[in-house]
């Protein structure tokens, strides 16, 4: 199978879409992020928005780490069921972390208008049962959906076909779901932030931090350092680094973009993914391409992982086969990226206890780490103002 592979998608559909220089000089701020991925960048927009004097800082250039590699799925639901997340942290603080999310969608879509030409597209979402076990276990909680005020559609094995051409004995149906271009979203909205007052430096990697006179010093690889009173570590994955010990492992996944091809109109409106761990997840593009995206292992070494993108795409490829038999996509474009899951689902947003309480870590991990970072940013701009946030326990360390 032929099949280009290497960097991720969006850089190469995109380009570069801004350059920014290194810092060079000191400085001082109220506030350094650490990652200029769309992490860093809904963060710096809370700051911002909270009146922080504000520089973000990135190793690599602007969106190119995991923000690169992601497909952007956004949707309320996380990767632990409702009633399994009930069971592993009670039925209140489950429903609160759903609701954020949901609420935390509907954000990003404003964001996304006020920012604008970001490929945002409202998509409901469709959590298929990948097989008629998963079909009995699944109906439940559906029902715990519906019941706690979700707007959620039950479909079963005829409507699924009919009106998305998939071939599964059911699913559930539901909204707000979206997708977007994230490479994009980082660049526009760090765009405008900056026009606000927002400093941006790329290329440019914080090699250490220490306390000095009530404050922080931030040394950076080009001997720069800046004098803050707080530093955010939303380095994705890389941040694990900097903590005592790991709190989430690291995984690999494994997307083709197709050629343009026709899809059925429904599907082709829909975001997707299944009930079996790892799953297969979707989405379109309006370009009329498929974006395929799962084949999740635990290699953590780039050189075995992008060894394995041919192979790994031929398996995606007989899966979806299964579930849409009559899609023939052509692959276009592969690659594979690196990502981090909890063992709850959830994030981890603020300050280690073991570590200074100025230093705060957003570590926006599994499948919503869009969606959690809209919430995050809000936890930790809140921290920084001394107020509490109804999340911040359930998000922070205090729960591991």
């Amino acid at each position: 199978m032929d099949v280009k592979s290497g960097y991720p998608w969006w850089p190469v559909r995109n380009g570069l879409l801004r350059d920014y220089p290194p810092l060079l000089v000191d400085s001082q701020c109220d506030a350094v992020v650490v990652g200029a991925g769309i992490t860093g960048a809904l963060i710096a927009r809370a700051l911002i928005d909270a009146g922080l004097d504000t520089i973000v800082l990135d190793r690599r250039d602007v969106g190119w780490g995991s923000t690169a590699a992601s497909t952007a799925l956004l949707q309320y639901e996380i990767d632990t069921e409702l009633l399994q997340l009930s069971k592993l942290v009670g039925e209140q603080h489950a429903l609160a972390a759903y609701k954020a999310c949901e609420a935390a969608v509907l954000e990003l879509q404003a964001i996304a208008d006020d920012v604008g030409d970001v490929g945002w597209r409202e998509a409901p979402s469709l959590y298929l049962a990948s097989s008629r076990r998963d079909a009995r276990r699944l109906r439940p909680e559906f029902d715990a959906r519906r019941e706690a005020g979700f707007r959620v559609e039950w479909l079963d094995e005829s409507a699924l076909r009919e009106r998305f051409g998939l071939v599964a004995p059911a699913a559930i149906l539901s909204r707000p779901a979206a997708h977007v271009d994230p490479y994009r979203f980082t660049h526009r909205l760090l765009a405008q932030l900056c026009e606000r007052g927002l400093r941006v430096f790329d290329r440019c990697e914080m090699v250490r931090w220490k306390p000095d006179a009530g404050a922080l010093e931030i040394r950076t690889a080009t001997g720069a350092r800046v004098r803050a009173q707080w530093l955010v570590v939303a380095a994705g994955y890389e941040s694990q680094s900097l903590l005592p010990q790991n709190v989430a492992k690291n995984r690999s996944s494994y997307a083709f973009v197709s050629e343009p091809l026709q899809l059925p109109a429904e599907f082709a409106r829909c975001i997707g993914w299944e009930t079996a761990r790892p799953y297969l997840y979707w989405r379109s593009t309006d370009d009329g391409r498929l974006i395929v995206g799962g084949q999740d292992d635990r290699i953590d070494i780039p050189a075995r992982r992008d060894w394995r993108i041919p192979r790994k795409v031929e398996k995606l490829l007989a899966r979806l086969q299964e579930l849409m038999p009559d899609v023939q996509p052509d692959v276009g474009f592969a690659w594979a990226g690196t990502f981090a899951e909890t063992e709850d689902g959830l994030p981890w947003f603020g300050a280690h206890p073991q570590l200074d309480p100025r230093v705060l870590f957003a570590m926006a991990y599994g499948g919503n780490g869009i969606t959690y970072s809209a919430i995050g940013a809000h936890i930790l701009a809140n921290a920084m103002r001394g107020q509490s946030h109804p999340l911040a326990g359930l998000f922070g360390f205090a729960r591991g």
